[in-house]
């Protein structure tokens, strides 16, 4: 049996040389080893508890480091227990050897850095702070001075050099600091040597360097290095102080491993919103339970299996072999499910402990941390889960959520919760549970027999003939100058009932919702269609809603809502068209909520704007199949395919139409199930159609429209007018991701509005408004968040801020004219705090949150700053940032100044942002330090070649073996899936 164990992909992933094994813990209890992943549930097995009770200890034991068996050597350098009899095989493994490296690299200046042969060196290494603001222009740079004194009255040993390791071996960088001549030659008792060095850099960051001292022992021909680390921080104490973690960084899933997650076995049920009764539906929801054999695997998988074997079991055991229109919902619905318990765990992390709540009128008031950035996302209608302290194990009591505010939520629970023992100062522990209402509404859809090939799986011969249309005359004028919009409004207009999905390819800033909007107006123009428009999101349905507001009456266009959403979140052109669901005679009749109108009233509408999830309240209210003629998805890169399921197979017939609008460029569908990523729940539909190149566009490019044969409609129209951006900012995004199809159009007032500004590097100044600002910082993790920040980058977007709200005449900048990206949660956290005193109203957030949205300047700060080259490893030193669409989506909403702040040595190693850092410098817009650290001018070849990452990898392990050569003692002659979900956004689910 241990032999199958030995030739099993889980105990071989794991022991794979280059292969990156989890930590393994030991426990004391057990007297086993345990892989890190899999300590919740080891101490959660009924074997550890019974052994625990039998030793009459705690069973929430706290994890020790692995210890090394009759069948298993725990390797201390890289934390994991091996079996004995892949020990030396171990020992070869890449990972394995460059750690080795590392710590001999580490050992060996640990002892460079000694005293020796009675030399010593003294002075100050670590310059502390340096603030910006009191170098004037008179700043000659800081001096400081080490001294090398002997013990040796004979004096017989001299110093022979005296270097920066900047200057050394094959990586030479530019540190800041810089070393005079020094008067070498003997160093005595009576004599010693200074040797003076200078830091002279003002760009906010982080500096370091080695100072090395070769001294020679002339009497024994003998040479020795001695060597002090160089450190600076260029910035302000005061700041940096008010910004360091406030905590250490603690893994919380060692924490949720010591206080193990006890069922809720007793839930007292608790007082429903009105807005759960505000649709009268006709058909009822599908529970839609996750299959328990998929929920075990699932479960199992959190012990610790790879996430390449979790992907290869569910797709051999639950996905079927092929996806085809008999296959898609069961294929869909288990991605659904995978996504479903992943979105149920990562939802424990916004637990509470020794919470009170307040108390007025009818509700209790609960205050939650990071409400207002939806971290965790609450709406009405959602539960939470309260256990008084000291009440027995599995027993809860559940709030319905009627009220949500800026940071708390009201909850009404039943009648036993106050005479239980409530009071202002009464503690409870609090769970958040998943509202699964939209999961089963898509559930409800993809079990619809609605499952035709020629809007699932379209091919040419579902094509249909175009018919002839007379000439547009287009309701907004500048659609007629514009040739894509004004050909993707014709062509849709001339589609045949049953055509196959048209869409409108809409890179940034090309005006795809214009299109749409035109489009929607033109077929209004017949009397006998009904339109069904939907977004992924409500501020996209806003959006067109609000553009059909100026043409379509109310009694001819409905918003549509979910009854949870609050009255107070819509746009006030749009208060006229939305409906009220009759106030419910109860207590809470004074808190109306939206609804639907009566199905007789309902099919008069011409247009019906909704989100895809909402819509899901037309069929569930009887809106027979078939009422629509169209539907339009904007924004539909964003949408899961279930996600548009709901209109789709609840409402389509043989002959609706359907118009999907997006950029399969841009960032798609929030997952967060990297198991249900990799198997395709992120791809939205869009894309998968835009992949079929015989009908969309030729394979591989997913940019060029294909030539339909004579007299056959096309299929999609890709717009390539830029109204946003300057040139200089749309160049580099428009070669690498459209094909160089994209043509700036933009306003010159306002994409050239920072041209010559004083922010702008001197040589960009006149006609490159994109900066990349290098900054070596630090990046930090504190408390029980994965989320990195980097203080050095923060202090510099603020400077930043600064300039542009203090700038004179036209550079004077408003604050709605800022926008702050930053790929991570815990960097927006810190960005929002230093602004709050300079520009609170700046909008900060992740690069999801601007998508859909422009500024005109747009700051992005990169974060990642690690220097482990060594034990490099793209996917962790880079995380979210080396993600082409989420590059795409921040470098593309800038209209008039683009800065990006980071650190070039980490971004360098991925090939996009190198190429693009190139771009840069090429056109003199870099600026700070350090200088560029490769050949601008080189070819980038990609990930797979012999790039820069490659060398920065090679270079790095031959930088150990130079050092050590160099300051060992020589005899010579006179010849000499982390947890990234933490920054992954919530997605708005109502």
């Amino acid at each position: 049996m241990y032999d199958d164990h030995l030739k099993s992909r889980r105990h071989r992933s794991r022991t794979t040389p280059g292969q990156r094994p989890t930590q393994t813990f030991h426990c004391p209890i057990c007297n086993r080893n345990i892989p890190s992943a899999g300590w919740s549930q080891h101490t959660g097995s009924r074997k550890h508890i019974s052994n625990a009770r039998a030793q009459g200890t705690d069973s929430n034991v706290a994890p020790i480091e692995g210890v090394t068996t009759e069948r298993e050597v725990y390797c201390a350098l890289c934390q994991y227990a091996y079996p004995s009899e892949i020990w030396a095989r171990h020992l070869e493994g890449t990972l394995h050897r460059r750690k080795e490296a590392f710590v001999r690299y580490r050992s060996v200046l640990d002892e460079a850095e000694k005293d020796k042969n009675g030399i010593t060196v003294g002075g100050i290494t670590n310059l502390g702070f340096l603030d910006p603001a009191t170098m004037g222009p008179t700043w000659k740079g800081h001096t400081s001075t080490f001294v090398a004194k002997s013990t040796d009255q004979a004096g017989t040993i001299a110093l022979i050099k005296a270097e920066l390791a900047s200057t050394q071996g094959g990586r030479r960088i530019q540190s800041g600091f810089v070393i005079f001549p020094t008067q070498l030659g003997k160093v005595t008792l009576h004599t010693p040597v200074p040797i003076t060095l200078k830091f002279g850099q003002r760009s906010i960051g982080r500096y370091e360097d080695r100072v090395e001292l070769t001294f020679e022992d002339t009497s024994l021909k003998k040479r020795f290095v001695i060597t002090r680390p160089l450190q600076v921080i260029v910035g302000n104490e005061a700041d940096h102080e008010a910004l360091k973690p406030v905590s250490p960084y603690v893994d919380p899933r060692l924490k949720r491993d010591r206080t193990r997650r006890e069922p809720e076995v007793d839930v007292v049920p608790g007082v429903p919103p009105p807005s759960v009764k505000a649709v009268r539906y006709v058909l009822a929801l599908p529970k839609a339970d996750i299959p328990k054999h998929l929920a075990d695997v699932l479960r199992r998988s959190d012990g610790g299996v790879p996430l390449k074997q979790q992907i290869d079991d569910v797709r051999r055991m639950f996905l079927p072999a092929t996806l085809n229109a008999v296959t898609y919902a069961r294929h869909f619905k288990n991605l659904l499910w995978m996504d479903e318990y992943r979105t149920e765990v990562d939802l424990h992390r916004y637990d509470m402990e020794d919470v009170t709540l307040n108390r007025h009128n009818s509700y209790y008031y609960l205050a939650i941390p990071g409400l207002a950035e939806k971290r965790p996302s609450v709406l009405v209608g959602d539960r939470i889960l309260f256990q008084r302290q000291n009440m027995p194990t599995g027993q809860w009591y559940e709030g319905h959520v009627h009220v949500v505010r800026q940071s708390e939520v009201g909850l009404c629970f039943h009648t036993s919760f106050t005479t239980g023992g409530w009071s202002p100062t009464q503690k409870y522990s609090v769970r958040f549970k998943l509202n699964r209402i939209v999961l089963r509404r898509q559930h409800q859809a993809l079990d619809s027999a609605f499952d035709q090939e020629r809007i699932l799986f379209p091919t040419t011969e579902h094509a249909g003939a175009q018919t002839p249309t007379r000439r547009t005359l287009f309701f907004n004028p500048l659609i007629g100058t514009n040739a894509r919009q004004a050909e993707a409004v014709e062509e849709i207009r001339s589609l045949l009932p049953g055509s196959v999905p048209f869409v409108v390819f809409g890179p940034p800033g090309t005006g795809k919702t214009v299109t749409i909007v035109e489009t929607i107006r033109q077929l209004c123009t017949n009397p006998e269609i009904r339109i069904l428009a939907c977004a992924p999101s409500n501020s996209a349905a806003d959006l067109i809603a609000e553009r059909l507001s100026t043409a379509l009456s109310r009694n001819e266009m409905l918003r549509m809502y979910a009854p949870s959403r609050s009255k107070g979140s819509v746009p006030d052109v749009l208060s006229s068209y939305v409906y009220h669901a009759p106030p419910d005679q109860t207590q809470y009749a004074q808190r109306d909520c939206f609804g639907v109108p009566p199905l007789q009233n309902l099919k008069k509408y011409r247009v019906i704007v909704s989100t895809c999830i909402a819509s899901s309240m037309l069929s569930g209210v009887g809106m027979p199949r078939g009422h629509f003629n169209w539907l339009f998805v904007d924004e539909a890169g964003q949408a899961t395919e279930p996600e548009i399921c709901v209109p789709l197979k609840t409402l389509a017939d043989s002959k609706m139409n359907v118009v999907l609008s997006g950029d399969p460029k841009q960032l798609g569908p929030i997952v967060r199930s990297a198991v249900a990523r990799a198997l395709g729940l992120d791809k939205s539909w869009l894309e998968r159609l835009m992949e079929r190149g015989d009908v969309y566009g030729i394979p591989g490019t997913q940019s060029d429209e294909p030539t339909p044969a004579p007299g056959q409609a096309k299929a999609v129209v890709k717009l390539t007018q830029n109204f946003r951006s300057h040139p200089a900012i749309l160049s580099f995004p428009n070669e690498r991701f459209y094909g160089g199809d994209l043509v700036a159009c933009g306003r010159i007032a306002d994409t050239h509005a920072y041209l010559n500004s004083p922010l702008l590097p001197r040589l960009a100044a006149a006609k490159f408004p994109v900066i990349f600002h290098a900054v070596v910082g630090k990046d930090d993790r504190e408390a029980s968040s994965p989320s990195f920040f980097n203080v050095d980058e923060v202090l510099q977007v603020k400077w930043y801020v600064q300039q542009l709200k203090d700038a004179r005449g036209k550079f004077r900048t408003a604050d709605g004219d800022i926008g702050v990206i930053a790929p991570y949660h815990a960097q927006c956290q810190k960005l929002r705090t230093a602004l709050r005193s300079v520009a609170e109203s700046v909008k900060v957030g992740s690069v999801e949150e601007f998508q859909g949205q422009e500024r005109k300047a747009i700051i992005i700060s990169t974060v990642r700053s690690s220097k482990e080259f060594v034990n490099f490893d793209l996917r962790h030193t880079l995380g979210f940032v080396a993600n082409p669409r989420r590059f795409n989506v921040a470098i593309t909403r800038a209209k008039a100044l683009l800065i990006i702040v980071g650190n070039p040595h980490v971004l360098g190693l991925d090939p996009l942002w190198k190429a693009f850092l190139s771009y840069i410098h090429k056109n003199g817009g870099w600026t700070g330090s350090p200088d560029i650290p490769w050949d601008p001018q080189e070819v980038d070849d990609g990930p797979g070649g012999e790039g820069y990452g490659a060398r920065v990898r090679r270079e790095a392990e031959a930088e150990i073996d130079e050092l050590a050569r160099r300051v060992m003692e020589v005899s010579m002659d006179a010849s000499g899936e982390e947890d990234v979900n933490v920054d992954r956004p919530w997605r708005e689910s109502e």
